[in-house]
């Protein structure tokens, strides 16, 4: 399992949609969208 497979997992499990989570980290809902499909890792 990679990283972002891990990230979407966990965001689902909790409910969050990735604007959400996006909002609650601080960063844009592009960015964890790029995190969960192996776009980005940083």
């Amino acid at each position: 399992m990679n990283i972002g497979s891990v990230i979407k997992k966990y965001r689902k499990d909790i409910g969050l949609t990735q604007e959400e989570m996006a909002n609650r980290l601080g960063v844009t809902a592009p960015a964890v969208n790029k995190w969960e499909n192996g776009g980005s890792l940083s």
